[in-house]
Order: structure tokens, then sequence, then C-alpha cells
């Protein structure tokens, strides 16, 4: 199987810095913002299609556009790529959220996947008007989720649960395909909902052993649940022609962020409920020392941002070498994201993508748009000077 990889939207804005977010954290730590106007994200989402990225991952909260009306707009200045847009139970009618999904698939011709976030913070929950504490997010996302599946099947529903209640419910046009679910949480709350719904399980970007022991944990559950699941993992990207150049870009990226800042945005995560969070702030501990938690993986971005902290970060074959080495655990999803989003995009796809199709890791996508005509994506090559110079040796 080819390994797919995606990209980040980044619509809380975008900058040569670290651009924090989420979880009561600034929107900037440093430097010049660039905003998240639709001109932007478009450039960003354009790049990611050309380079042969297979989708883009839009975050949710108060602190940035909304996921939905943003990837909607995108739809009509991109040709293949597709959007995973996030999909918060309990914020919304599950039937009205079926339908939308329903929707979206059918105007995009086929491109929405789907993010399920049952929402880690209290306050934020609180800020919507969602007063369930953790264990109760999870147990009405999981009526959510069967309500949602049921009605895509085309099911005339009626349920009545601990959380939600819907009478005779159903969807005039189905989506074609169903959108796939995508769920990340590391909590014993989550596992089972993600055992039972998703089609990819997430994790953040932990060292390999502890990824292992996540894929297992998982793979256990979901047995139990006679079903079986794909993986993916959330990272960073630094990659550069030489290692040199991309630990000097890793070091700029928090060397002119003092100690204040550090202990201000760490408060502020200390906070979190999620149990994802605090796995990626126990590999830091607060101090810029030591960062290199695992060869190649740089948990810097975390002292500064909450959700995804750590970065995969090396030379073109170094970077390649570390995902292959996921990819062994059970990986084949890798959502990437690096600041600027746009310029990091070009470093990876034109980097990185050709080692691994080289190694007969990854194909790009299909180089035929929606109606038929060429879409080439210029920057994976096959043979020639430019596949040559990136292969490792």
């Amino acid at each position: 199987m080819s390994l797919r990889f995606h990209w980040f939207l980044p619509t809380n804005g975008d900058g040569r810095d670290i651009v924090g977010g989420g979880h009561g954290v600034a929107t900037g730590t440093a430097g010049t913002i660039r905003p998240a106007t639709l001109a932007y994200l478009g450039q960003v989402a354009r790049s990611a299609e050309q380079l042969g990225f297979a989708a883009a991952l839009t975050p949710t909260g108060i602190w940035c556009e909304d996921a939905w009306l943003v990837t909607a707009m995108l739809t009509e200045v991109t040709e293949r790529l597709k959007f995973l847009v996030a999909f918060r139970p309990g914020l919304i009618s599950p039937t009205m959220a079926a339908q939308m999904a329903a929707t979206f698939q059918r105007h995009s011709r086929g491109r929405l996947l789907l993010n399920v976030v049952t929402g880690g913070e209290s306050a934020e929950q609180k800020a919507y008007g969602d007063f369930l504490d953790k264990a109760k997010r999870y147990a009405r996302c999981a009526e959510f989720l069967d309500i949602n599946t049921r009605l895509w099947r085309g099911e005339t529903v009626t349920f009545d649960g601990a959380h939600l209640r819907v009478e005779g419910a159903r969807l005039a046009r189905l989506p074609d395909p169903r959108p796939e679910l995508y769920f990340g949480g590391s909590s014993a709350e989550a596992g089972p909902v993600a055992a039972r719904h998703a089609d990819v399980y997430l994790t953040w970007g932990e060292p390999p052993a502890a990824v292992d022991a996540k894929l297992r944990w998982m793979g256990g559950l979901a047995r139990q649940a006679g079903r079986n699941l794909r993986y993916g993992i959330r990272l960073h990207v630094i990659t550069r022609d030489s290692a040199h150049e991309a630990w000097l870009q890793a070091n700029r990226l928090i060397e002119g962020i003092d100690e204040a800042m550090i202990r201000k945005v760490q408060e502020e995560l200390a906070h979190s409920e999620s149990e994802g969070l605090r796995r990626m702030r126990e590999l830091h501990g607060g101090s810029r020392d030591n960062l290199e938690v695992s060869p190649n993986l740089w948990a810097g971005i975390g002292l500064l941002r909450a959700g995804a902290g750590t970065a995969l970060v090396g030379s073109h074959a170094e970077v390649a070498d570390r995902i292959e080495e996921y990819a062994g655990l059970g990986i084949t999803e890798f959502i990437l994201s690096g600041y600027p989003h746009l310029e990091e995009a070009y470093w990876f796809g034109e980097g990185v993508l050709p080692i691994l199709r080289s190694r007969g890791l990854w194909q790009p996508p299909s180089l035929e748009t929606f109606d038929g005509t060429p879409n080439a994506v210029p920057f994976a090559p096959t043979s020639g000077p430019a596949a040559t110079a990136r292969a490792p040796g």
C-alpha cells in the first residue's frame, strides 16, 4: 500500500515563527503573522495539491476560522485535494451534521474527509454551550457517530440515547462515497469509541516505541469490536538539503523566545483535559534542553503550541528514514505541517516525497482531475536529475 501524505491549512494565521492557538494559547508567539485570508489559504491548498498531498487538515475552535466554511470555499480553487474537516459531536444536531457532510461530499465530488473532535477542553466546550464532562462527551460522541453512520447507510433512524434523541431522521440524498472518519484520542474514554467508528486512528508524533504501544492498544480494541483500522500520525516537518540546515531552522524557531513566554504557554496547557496533550508535554517537560526526544524527532514545537508538538527534523533522506520507520509500525497516513506552511510544503514535497517514491513507499495521487483533464504532479519525479539529486546514497 502506498503511504498517504496530507498537509495542513493554517486557518488561524501563519508565519515564519511558531504560530499557536487553541487551549487558551495566544495565536502568535513571535514574529509577523500571515493573516488566514482565503487568498493565502488557497495558495497553500493549491501548492499542496500540486506537490502530491492527498488532503489538507483544518483545525477547529474559537481561535481559528470555521473549518466547514473555509474548506467549502477552497473546493472552488482546487481540483483534486481532499479536505479533512472537523466533525464535532454535540455542537450540532447529528442529522444536520450528516446532511452537511452529504452536501459537501456531493458538491465537492467526493473530497470530504472527517476528523472527529470530541473536545478536550471544558472551557471551550462551555463557550459553545456544551457543559458535559469528558467521559460524557465521549459517550455522546458514540451516539452521534452511530446515528450518522446509520443515516449515511440510508436508514430511517429513531434513536433515544442518554445524550441524543432523534425521531424519524433520514437523508433525502446520501453521500457518495461515505466520508471516512479520522479519530484521535489517547484516553481510556476515547479508545473504544475510535475502535468502533474510526476508519483511521490518529496519534500525535510520539517516539516510535510509544507509537507502537498505542497502535497495539488500539489494534486490540478494534479486534474486540470486529473491525480493522488504518493508522495515521500528526507531525510537523523541518526538512532541508542537509541535516545542519534543518537543525539551524529548528533552533531558530525558538531561539528568540524567552523563558517567561514558555512558562506562560505551559501553565495554560497544564489545564488541558487532553491525554494526548499531556503526553506531548511530557516529552519536553517545559524545558528547551534535550529536545531531540528520539532520532530526528524534536519536541520544541510543543514548548509554544497546543496540539501536535513534535517535528521530524533532518536532511531529506533522514526524514524519509523516520517516515519509513513509522510505516514499519503500521502507520500509513501522515498529516504534516511546518512554518510557514507554504514554504515547508515545498521543502517536503520536492525533497522527501521523491525519495519515498524511489523506495516504493509512495505514489502521487491520480494525475487526472475530476473532469478528466491533466493534473500533473510536477514535484515528484521518478527519474532524471531531480530524482537523482534527492535519492539517498
